[in-house]
């Protein structure tokens, strides 16, 4: 509907499509009512505003409330019109960021105000309240992402600046909009409007007012209401320290916290890792039906929060090393945390393909993931997906339902050799993807964007040229370890050895003094375990990451409990801390 709507009459309520906008029963209502204030509200009344925190859970008694995008500003228009039984808010609330819309009231009447935090104890205890509050942020996220809701981010299609805040924001699920400063009409009124020299972008613009020039991942992250990092004038500590946020760091972060430990989840770039860029999962346990990774990985977060751990994003680590029986964890901006254990469950990077002049347009029209950000940029033309595997197979089927043709390039002779069985009949049979096996990208075609692909089959070695606008790439990945180098045991690869292959290269005369061996996840390293894709022999799995995850926090408590015998055992000096009597986090 259109803003002016409101305007000639009264405004017609949202229709709930797709779980967004449900309506609260009057026997929940009465359970909210418990635990908040009613309040009247005016017409014209601002409920919450664009770019601030959310304080409080909104239901509403009576009345009418519209959400605008850009309100105020010349892109104003509405998102939803909620009445009586709706509640406000989107994911944000929950997360505690910054809103990304704007509430108005249209019609007067009342509303029900709850603390968030006590909105948030009141979902953990309602599992049915809960899961419908938790389906409806999850629509309304991807809803206000469809529509480009949200901050800007002004910049052309060939900076690597701008490619780097756009990863970021599509990476944590953020709502935004790319305004290229090469193509979209906009853009020289932008940079009139807001005083922007062409040299200065990228920027991003936000609340329809404010202008940061070229800012760091880390500053976005701030303004939008993503946790900060610990001070560098500070050194916390905490029971575990998680190095990444993927399916097996976010699973040893309910764990841990759930079981009392103080528990800190850190990673460079985003939550999520391979698993948040899948457009669906479908041999995933418990979901017959699919679920998207970005749904997955959202679950996930809220999870760990509902537990009490401490997630942030991004803050890379560039040291570990051993300090009275504990680690201490440095980071890129000099801060430090000391933690009793660590899990290593950074994931891995994508590999790159090795075709000359492709590195230009990574960005640009190469992709190394295929989330909806990326689809929208293909506008109905043929695309083509490198990779046998089953994340090949996932975006090649997603990508279908943009593109007018998808070409599966697969190196080797058989799809079946490496992709899911169930992946491998939906591929075959889906009529605008055409499986080309035996087949490697040789050469490119394209000044400023991918226009062709020379593809060679490496049977016959004839080539010739596929037309593409896109090339999306997933060939394998190697570990995130190089940090790790000289630190602790890693295979020829750079995955980290555990269990069994860990003993066989630690130092015996460190463990013997420990009376064991390296338990199944542990490193060379006493108290510092691996979980995920990043472990050497591991299964390349998001379920059986995250049984790894679950897994790890058990062999935590097993190191805790021994670690804490011995000093006990030593004497005068007294036993270690144990769960919960850890320095509070800062």
């Amino acid at each position: 509907m259109s803003t002016a709507e409101h305007k000639h009459g009264a405004v017609r309520e949202t229709p709930d499509r797709y779980g967004a906008f449900p309506r609260l029963t009057p026997e929940q209502l009465q359970d909210l009512t418990a635990h908040g204030e009613r309040r009247r509200t005016a017409e014209g009344e601002v409920l919450y505003r664009e770019g601030r925190p959310f304080r409080e859970f909104l239901a509403i008694l009576s009345g009418t409330v519209e959400i605008l995008h850009d309100h105020g500003g010349p892109d104003e228009r509405t998102v939803a019109v909620q009445g009586p039984g709706g509640f406000l808010g989107e994911l944000g609330l929950l997360e505690g960021q910054a809103a990304f819309d704007t509430a108005v009231v249209r019609q007067a009447g009342e509303i029900l105000a709850v603390p968030v935090e006590q909105q948030r104890a009141l979902v953990d205890g309602d599992p049915v309240l809960g899961d419908l509050i938790l389906r409806a942020y999850l629509s309304r996220r991807y809803l206000l992402i469809g529509l480009g809701a949200g901050f800007r981010i002004l910049g052309s299609c060939y900076s690597p600046d701008t490619l780097r805040l756009r990863e970021f924001a599509a990476r944590n699920r953020l709502p935004h909009r790319w305004v290229d400063l090469e193509k979209d009409k906009e853009t020289d009124a932008l940079l009139r409007r807001f005083s922007i020299r062409p040299e200065e972008t990228p920027v991003v613009l936000w609340q329809g007012e404010r202008v940061l020039r070229n800012p760091s991942n880390a500053e976005l992250a701030r303004l939008i209401g993503l946790p900060a990092p610990v001070p560098s004038s500070d050194t916390g500590r905490c029971d575990v320290m998680v190095v990444g946020a993927g399916p097996a760091g976010l699973a040893a972060s309910v764990y841990g916290a759930s079981d009392g430990l103080t528990t800190v989840t850190v990673d460079a770039v985003a939550t999520g890792g391979q698993a948040a860029t899948s457009s669906r999962i479908e041999n995933y346990l418990g979901f017959p039906s699919g679920i998207s990774g970005g749904e997955l990985i959202e679950r996930a977060v809220l999870q760990a929060h509902k537990f009490g751990a401490r997630l942030m994003v991004p803050a890379q680590v560039t040291g570990l090393s051993p300090q009275d029986d504990e680690y201490v964890v440095t980071f890129t901006d000099g801060s430090r945390v000391r933690a009793g254990a660590v899990v290593l469950a950074s994931g891995v990077w994508y590999r790159r393909l090795e075709v000359p002049g492709l590195d230009r347009l990574e960005g640009i029209s190469v992709y190394y993931a295929a989330t909806v950000h990326e689809a929208s940029l293909c506008r109905a033309d043929p695309v083509a997906v490198v990779g046998g595997g089953n994340s090949a197979g996932q975006a090649a089927l997603f990508l279908a339902n943009h593109a007018s043709q998808v070409y599966l390039l697969v190196r080797g002779g058989d799809l079946n050799a490496d992709m899911s069985r169930y992946l491998v009949d939906q591929v075959e049979q889906h009529p605008r993807i055409e499986v080309l096996l035996h087949t490697e990208v040789r050469g490119i075609g394209g000044a400023e964007k991918l226009e062709s692909l020379t593809v060679e089959d490496n049977a016959s070695r004839e080539r010739h040229t596929l037309r593409a606008a896109a090339l999306f790439v997933f060939i394998g990945a190697r570990p995130r370890t190089e940090w790790l180098r000289g630190v602790l045991a890693l295979d020829e690869k750079g995955f980290v050895l555990t269990g069994a292959d860990a003993q066989a290269v630690a130092d015996a005369h460190q463990w013997a003094s420990l009376g064991r061996d390296p338990m199944l996840l542990e490193s060379t390293l006493p108290g510092v375990f691996a979980a995920g894709d990043v472990r050497s022999g591991s299964v390349k799995r998001v379920a059986s990451a995250t049984g790894e995850g679950a897994m790890v926090i058990r062999l935590v408590h097993e190191h805790r409990e021994q670690a804490g015998n011995l000093v006990r055992s030593a004497g005068p000096e007294g036993p270690r801390p144990v769960a919960g009597q850890s320095v509070p986090w800062r």
